[in-house]
């Protein structure tokens, strides 16, 4: 492991609850700081791909996930660190309320995020219809846990002007820095499906969208005050996993599209530190799998909702016959979705998919096997051997006739577990989303699998 120091500005915003306007508040600051010339880095509490898809392609600014499930504390630290070296300023947005965690604990909650980074937090109040109940929460907050890490308030749909009383009366009950009013801004808001918010290539003038949003917060929040109480974060040491030089580097194809757009930057990356060579490939513009490649890796997103298009391309002929010729391959949730025989569609029509795995994915009326959990390998695969374990995160409505039974998935609670994952030979796939840094032996057995076998198709 490599030791990382860095200084890394950075605050947290975050919330008592969901739908308190911590993603507007975040782009709109985002937006802000980037128009004023500031070097940005932005994060993610929790295993959620959307709103780093948001920083980064609307935005320009990385992004990168903090998950105290998946991560240790010294590689969360690291990953911090080493995203936030050159920034000038770092902003982490929360995940559902600060003490929000697993189950009815704190366990991979923001406020555990902030307290193991050292992070200063800033509370995003929703304080229409409020008044000295805001104080209330806001002390409540507070004293919670006494390294709550919370350092600030921003109050978030009211008129500047009750903004400015309220402050007042919060700053003097609670001892609490005010940065500001956020007024509302309706016809700014971001629409929602059942992913949460739709990615940042759908929305429709979402560019004036932010420019209004920053315009907003230069108005009335208080930048410089912000910007001065992320120069107040105390340095950053952790870790960054190093793997051995290796010659021959494989290639691994990486679907990539609006149909696959579920992949975590950090976790690609260490995939070529391990020593491979990415190429992306559409399977919604009918590319097939490179020819030349040694390994892929079928990312979760929205097939469902182009499963028509999918199934008459020309993608899925290629992703069977790699498959079935032996390639390593990685897939998951929506990836595992079209490697099945047949996958219903958003519109309810079933149709044909890859068809190496037997059954059908079906649309469910609610979530399913929702949250963490801890996976078990129960036999050798290329990625894991018998009895090793990773951590892994399920979102998914849609559901498949056969999951698999190679792995234990086990919730954290320890109240329930089940079988799921096909790992046989060359192919593992399943509706579990995993990270390469939770168990950082994954990458280089991967790359290593994709190399053996590009070279096996060498000598043929």
């Amino acid at each position: 492991m490599l030791n990382l120091t860095a200084n890394s500005p950075r605050l947290m915003l975050t919330a008592c609850g969901s739908g308190s306007g911590k993603t507007t508040v975040a782009c709109a600051l985002l937006r802000a700081f980037s128009k004023r010339g500031v070097r940005l880095a932005s994060f993610k509490c929790g295993p959620d791909y959307i709103d780093p898809m948001f920083h980064a392609k609307v935005l320009g600014v990385p992004s990168s996930n903090l998950d105290s499930f998946f991560f240790s504390p010294a590689i969360l630290r690291g990953l911090l660190a080493r995203r936030g070296q050159n920034a000038q300023l770092c902003v982490l947005e929360g995940v559902m309320g600060y003490y929000d965690g697993i189950g009815e604990s704190e366990r991979a909650s923001s406020y555990e995020v902030a307290r193991l980074t050292k992070t200063p937090a800033v509370l995003v109040v929703p304080a229409n219809g409020m008044a000295l109940s805001a104080a209330g929460i806001v002390k409540g907050m507070l004293e919670l846990r006494e390294d709550s890490n919370l350092a600030g308030v921003i109050l978030n749909g009211i008129s500047p002007m009750l903004g400015r009383s309220l402050a007042k009366m919060i700053q003097r009950e609670t001892g609490v820095r005010v940065y500001g009013t956020f007024p509302p801004m309706e016809d700014c808001s971001f629409e929602s499906r059942h992913l949460g918010l739709v990615t940042a290539g759908e929305i429709q003038d979402i560019r004036q969208k932010l420019d209004r949003l920053a315009d907003a917060a230069q108005e009335f929040l208080d930048l410089d005050g912000l910007f001065q109480l992320a120069q107040s974060a105390v340095p950053l040491s952790g870790e960054w996993p190093q793997f051995e030089a290796a010659e021959n580097a494989p290639t691994i194809a990486v679907a990539r599209d609006d149909a696959f757009c579920f992949y975590y930057p950090d976790a690609l990356e260490l995939l070529q530190e391990a020593g491979a060579r990415l190429e992306y490939f559409s399977p919604l513009a009918g590319q097939p799998v490179p020819e030349h490649a040694g390994g892929l890796l079928l990312g979760g997103g929205y097939p469902e909702l182009y499963a028509a298009q999918l199934s008459g391309g020309n993608s899925l002929g290629s992703i069977r016959q790699a498959v079935l010729a032996g390639m390593p391959c990685i897939a998951e949730c929506g990836g595992f979705m079209v490697l099945h025989q047949r996958m219903q569609g958003a519109n309810g029509e079933s149709y044909p998919m890859a068809g190496v795995i037997e059954g059908e994915c079906r649309k469910t009326q609610r979530l399913q096997r929702f949250g963490y959990v801890t996976l078990t390998a129960k036999r050798d695969t290329f990625l894991l051997r018998r009895g090793e374990q990773v951590a892994a995160h399920e979102f998914h409505y849609w559901d498949s006739t056969y999951n698999g039974e190679d792995f234990v998935a086990q919730k954290p609670s320890g109240s329930r577990s089940w079988e799921c994952i096909h790992a046989r030979g060359n192919l593992l796939a399943g509706y579990p989303h995993i990270h390469f840094l939770s168990n950082c032996s994954l990458a280089p057995r991967f790359v290593s699998a994709c190399r053996q076998w590009e070279q096996e198709q060498r000598k043929k």
